[in-house]
């Protein structure tokens, strides 16, 4: 059975690298959720009975997609999905409550307050130039890291549905939506702590 992504260590530093981060992103989803069909075909028990000769002398169409044990199927959401999904919210949680901090340790900050200090001081004839009165302010990492957080978590979300999609396909659940299935997860594992 695949392994569930480990959480890195958090802390600003592998927020503010997005480098990091969205490697951290990739390599979870590629494990679990890019390659889900494969992950619920290796839960399906191959034959009971051997290698019958007489099966192959007539062609017989099974549908693509056979139906999972039911307990294999909820041992590897318990054990490897949902803790990988949950590691991935964990990081990007973290993350939005560092965009929500004061960065003191912003190094575009002197930059920001020099560029600013700059327009101040610049003077500006819109009858020659209706653009020159722009100024355009160099965001600080903290805004930077929200929009890349907005668009991970849009993307979160996307894969979850898909993923989901297939693993309500083969293993029958009744949950209707991925977040509804994650926050049960939730509250059993609250519960057996």
């Amino acid at each position: 059975m695949t392994e569930p992504s480990p959480q890195p260590n958090l802390t600003p530093q592998f927020c503010f690298s997005t480098v990091a981060l969205r490697d951290f992103l990739r390599i979870s989803r590629g494990a679990i959720d890019d390659s889900i069909t494969q992950n619920l075909n290796a839960l399906v028990t191959p034959s009971q009975s051997g290698f019958d000769p007489a099966s192959t002398s007539v062609r017989i169409t099974r549908p693509g997609n056979r139906p999972v044990d039911p307990r294999a199927c909820q041992a590897f959401k318990d054990k490897v999905l949902f803790p990988s999904w949950q590691a991935r919210s964990d990081v990007l949680t973290y993350c939005a409550y560092v965009t929500t901090s004061p960065d003191p340790d912003d190094p575009d900050v002197a930059l920001r307050a020099a560029e600013t200090e700059k327009n101040r001081e610049r003077v500006v004839d819109e009858r020659l130039d209706p653009y020159s009165g722009r100024y355009f302010p160099r965001e600080p990492r903290t805004e930077r890291l929200a929009n890349l957080l907005r668009q991970e978590r849009s993307v979160e979300g996307i894969i979850r549905s898909r993923t989901w999609g297939l693993v309500r396909e083969r293993c029958g659940d009744n949950f209707q939506d991925a977040e509804e299935a994650l926050n049960n997860w939730r509250r059993t594992r609250g519960r057996h702590r």
